[in-house]
């Protein structure tokens, strides 16, 4: 797989797949929101609520380990504009559902719906940060720099997308809300595929699937470290904590509903934001310009363990309360976006490492190799999240994130300088 410089082609493909990338997760988050807070308003229970996001997550293991040999194959191009056609199908399909549809074959039908947005966000995550490696210029950290930028700047606008989805919700309902992000995903796709510049690989004929499967025990430890931040990310943050604020919020009544679905929209809105923006930060912050990989490394290990501090301090404060208590939910709140800054920090550190750790001609294997493990974590956070919560609550829940982070650092203490590795072999 051919390079590109990062001037002046580069510049105008990576804006074009940031925006293209910018598009798809504005859905994503709303589609997320809307499907969490519409089932839970129809008595879906936490583990029935975590079922329907199961095939998304087990999709996106399945994409990411394919989809780096498929863009290898056929180019970055072609999976970035897949990942957006099948959510603008994915998002037309979930406006067919039917209200007199039975419990079982409305959980079926949008765990399929949803196993297809799955598919659809990993293509475009994965076209989206291999091309990152390619096009970003090699001097003065330029490749952390542009690799920040961009997960920094799509989780933002990924919490803009939690509050879009609740805001729609309670505005326009369910149909009308997700038709309605399908008609503006149809229109950026054809704006994408229109106006896309040079500058992205078209892939090579001679690439092979067994490519995908890594021989550097840095990318197998750095995908290791990423199941297990990610799935303590989201075993409270995809049922647990939106049902805990539901139950604070809402009185039961119509209008106490949607004030509980926007608060609710708010805070999912301003934890994604605040992510986004420490991991755009985040190269300043630890100052990466004056520091070698080395220096970087050892820094995720320590992150890693800051991170695991927070949820084990909130687990504290969970078990000593009594159900839910104002003081509580202030504490919550307060601690969960700390826990989003540091978490941040994190995981921009991993995008940074996976990234150097690859090489160029095999980068689409290893970035898709790298997020199958995210994926992989998402999943374990997801069914635990729903799990925990609906047999102990808050405590378990939380004390279950703080021992994934635990482990997340210790695989995160298995990284070893470049050189090293490349000794060893």
């Amino acid at each position: 797989m051919k390079t590109a410089s990062a001037r002046p082609d580069g510049l105008s493909a990576y804006i074009a797949v940031t925006a293209a990338y910018w598009a798809f997760m504005l859905t994503d988050g709303a589609l997320r929101m809307l499907v969490l807070l519409h089932f839970h308003t129809l008595g879906f229970t936490p583990v029935q609520l975590a079922y329907l996001f199961v095939l998304y997550e087990i999709a996106g293991m399945v994409t990411n380990l394919t989809a780096g040999w498929i863009a290898a194959r056929f180019g970055l191009t072609s999976t970035l504009y897949a990942g957006l056609g099948i959510q603008v199908l994915a998002l037309l399909a979930l406006a067919q559902l039917d209200p007199g549809w039975s419990l079982t074959l409305s959980v079926v039908y949008v765990m399929v719906v949803q196993g297809a947005s799955g598919v659809a966000k990993d293509l475009a995550k994965m076209s989206s940060k291999s091309a990152v490696k390619l096009l970003a210029p090699k001097e003065h950290s330029g490749l952390f720099r542009w690799v920040a930028v961009l997960t920094g700047s799509k989780n933002a606008v990924k919490g803009l997308g939690f509050l879009l989805g609740a805001a729609l919700l309670a505005i326009l309902g369910f149909d009308w809300a997700v038709l309605a992000m399908a008609a503006v995903l149809l229109f950026i796709l054809a704006a994408i595929v229109l106006a896309m510049p040079p500058g992205l690989p078209k892939g090579r004929k001679g690439a092979r699937f067994s490519e995908v499967f890594s021989n550097s025990a840095n990318v197998n430890w750095l995908s290791a470290a990423r199941i297990f931040l990610f799935g303590a990310r989201d075993v409270w943050f995809v049922v647990g904590i939106p049902i805990y604020f539901y139950a604070v919020l809402s009185d039961g009544s119509a209008a106490g509903n949607r004030t509980a679905f926007f608060m609710i929209g708010i805070f999912m809105a301003a934890w994604i934001i605040l992510y986004g923006a420490v991991q755009a930060a985040a190269p300043r912050l630890l100052r990466a310009s004056t520091r070698s990989e080395d220096d970087l490394i050892g820094a995720a290990r320590g992150w890693a363990w800051a991170l695991a501090a927070v949820p084990a301090i909130l687990t504290l404060v969970a078990l000593m309360a009594n159900g839910p208590q104002i003081w509580l939910t202030l504490t919550l709140v307060a601690g969960l976006l700390i826990f989003g800054g540091i978490f941040a920090v994190n995981s921009s550190l991993h995008s940074y490492l996976i990234l150097a750790f690859t090489r160029a001609e095999r980068v689409t294997m290893d970035v898709g190799f790298y997020y199958m493990a995210n994926a992989a974590g998402r999943l374990m956070g997801t069914l635990l999240s729903g799990l925990t919560y609906q047999l102990a609550g808050l405590p378990l829940m939380l004390g279950t994130a703080a021992l994934m982070v635990a482990a997340s650092a210790f695989a995160s203490g298995r990284l070893t300088p470049q050189q090293r590795e490349l000794s060893d072999d």
